[in-house]
């Protein structure tokens, strides 16, 4: 496969944890943020959609208006990459690793797109490694705000490695994470 970006998107409410600052929540000594961009580090370039960081070290983007939801944040997220392929992540996802970012690229390499699937089978959609220019096809003339309802017709190959597709999107998620670590 060639090469590939990493788009990270990481500038969402968190009105399910009360507003706070999910990126940058601490998980085993390291941010939600600094662990995803760290499954990524095989990127050629990482480009994370949200608030400017002093780590990692990434180009920063901000959609407009900035919290408009996922599907501007990966257009303008997606105008900042220069590779065939891009990993789309979110960034609250503690057990993503480089090993499953590879998986995913391995299965991509089979058609448009794959995505990581949870333990019920369920397509993690912001956390995926897609071919560009089907994605840039798609988002042309897509009005919708889902990116289920963008990236669904694309057919991704589903990875089953329910861990890494966890997210902390709950103070009880975020609680069971930091056990872990």
């Amino acid at each position: 496969m060639d090469g590939f970006d990493a788009v990270i998107l990481a500038g969402g409410a968190a009105r399910r944890l009360g507003g706070a600052d999910k990126p940058g929540l601490d998980v085993g000594g390291r941010t939600l943020l600094e662990r995803v961009a760290a499954a990524a580090r095989g990127a050629a370039s990482t480009i994370v959609v949200g608030p400017r960081r002093p780590v990692p070290a990434a180009r920063y983007v901000r959609e407009d208006p900035p919290g408009a939801g996922p599907v501007p944040a990966l257009r303008t997220g997606l105008a900042e990459v220069r590779e065939p392929w891009f990993a789309l992540l979110a960034a609250d996802m503690p057990f993503l690793d480089a090993e499953a970012v590879e998986a995913l690229r391995a299965a991509a390499a089979r058609g448009d797109g794959a995505v990581l699937a949870d333990d019920r089978g369920h397509p993690q959609w912001t956390a995926g490694v897609w071919r560009a220019a089907a994605v840039r096809a798609a988002l042309a003339g897509y009005p919708g705000s889902s990116l289920r309802g963008l990236l669904a017709p694309l057919e991704p190959v589903a990875v089953p490695l329910a861990e890494a597709a966890v997210d902390c999107d709950t103070p009880e998620a975020l609680a069971r994470a930091r056990a872990r670590f």
